[in-house]
């Protein structure tokens, strides 16, 4: 029997959200005391804020100018009962700029210089950045509990309506395009910096997908696996040549990319390009090296499953997920104020494996949880030419602060 007191570990710190600002170079972290922020690299404690009550998701305009924030945690911060609030805070000034107001559940907010939008789990909210805000426009979504949205200088990038599809939507002038991207659910979305690249993953977790957001074309498809998969995030690297993806697999996918000007056709395979070394990216592919990707000649092989012919990952590292547990203040909590503490987390957990390149061969790997981690991974030259993706450093960012 065992009878050792349990520890108690209610006043730790503990991360209830991780997010990258939009050029990777800091990252956010909510905590049930306030809100801190971190340079990527190295990993150091920025701004800390200390509210004496919880925040559960932190969203960045720059390196920490404005701040969008929303209640979590056992004690969240601002009101947490019929109606959901997000706060932009002007950490210059230290008060809150602007607030918005709903009544269901907060999964994600996206920031820009000129926009402002939340999401919901069945609908989008555009509204200018501006005081008092200016309510744009609002797209209905279907179920989208993983909060997914892409804010890119042109694009917006969410859920259709039907499961599976994604709505691009031309910020300024409204057009709207629909790409039906996946028979089952999406699972994660990333859109490039230039806005040129959208890669897409469903809830199956098998098979990645890139579109030309020019045309809305498939472009590539890369398959993560042969078993199903939760994919934690998609990151596209700032040239557009490398995409990196995790999973509850607790491994780190890197894949060759072609880029849509270099495609000729709609629909085409990595392994039919050529495309030139990035400049201070270490060992660019070969199509050589593309092809003998995972199976080799057996890809070449008619008739065979489809499997042995996809195209692979070319370097896979190992990443830690630490703890899985449900966030805090998840238990006896109404429908409602769990769904918003979940931040658009699966049954109430923490983000694991949020991606941020900050060049061409350098990524870091966050997570929330009690065991909040970073970890920095670079991409290398081996002993046979080929690239490999080796972890440089790690540490607990809560715990080493």
């Amino acid at each position: 029997m065992n009878t050792r007191q349990a520890i108690d570990n209610s006043s730790s710190p503990v991360s209830l959200s991780a997010a990258f600002n939009q050029d990777n170079t800091c990252f956010s972290v909510g905590l049930n005391s306030g809100f801190c922020v971190f340079n990527s690299d190295p990993c150091e404690l920025r701004v800390a804020r200390d509210f004496n009550a919880g925040i559960g998701l932190v969203e960045m305009l720059g390196r920490a100018n404005y701040i969008a924030l929303v209640g979590g945690g056992k004690q969240p911060k601002f009101p947490q009962n019929k109606v959901l609030m997000v706060i932009i805070w002007d950490d210059a000034k230290q008060k809150p700029v602007i607030t918005l107001e709903f009544r269901s559940p907060i999964y994600r907010v996206r920031l820009s210089r000129t926009r402002i939008v939340v999401t919901l789990c069945n609908s989008i909210h555009v509204y200018a950045f501006s005081s008092p805000p200016e309510k744009l426009s609002v797209f209905e979504t279907a179920d989208n509990p993983f909060g997914l949205c892409c804010l890119g200088s042109r694009l917006l990038a969410f859920p259709g309506r039907t499961p599976g599809q994604v709505q691009l939507v031309e910020i300024g002038r409204g057009n709207v395009s629909i790409i039906p991207a996946h028979s089952a659910a999406l699972r994660a979305l990333d859109l490039s910096r230039d806005g040129e690249i959208l890669a897409t993953a469903s809830e199956t977790g098998t098979l990645i997908r890139i579109w030309s957001t020019t045309n809305c074309s498939r472009i590539a498809e890369l398959r993560r696996g042969v078993d199903p998969a939760a994919i934690f995030s998609l990151a596209i690297s700032p040239s557009n040549t490398l995409l990196a993806t995790t999973s509850d697999k607790s491994t780190l996918h890197i894949f060759d990319l072609p880029h849509p000007h270099n495609v000729s056709r709609p629909e085409a395979t990595i392994a039919n390009r050529q495309q030139p070394p990035t400049k201070g990216s270490p060992a660019s592919g070969s199509t050589d090296e593309v092809n003998s990707q995972k199976w080799g000649i057996l890809g070449k092989i008619p008739l065979l499953p489809r499997v042995f012919s996809d195209v692979y990952s070319f370097t896979s590292a190992h990443f830690e997920i630490g703890d899985e547990g449900p966030l805090p203040g998840q238990s006896g909590r109404s429908s409602m104020l769990t769904a918003a503490l979940s931040m658009g987390a699966l049954g109430g957990r923490a983000p694991k494996g949020v991606v941020g390149w900050l060049t061409d061969d350098t990524l870091v790997v966050i997570g929330a949880g009690r065991d909040g981690r970073w970890e920095k991974f670079v991409l290398v030259e081996g002993e046979d030419r080929k690239r490999v993706c080796v972890r440089h450093g790690w540490r607990r960012y809560l715990g080493d602060s």
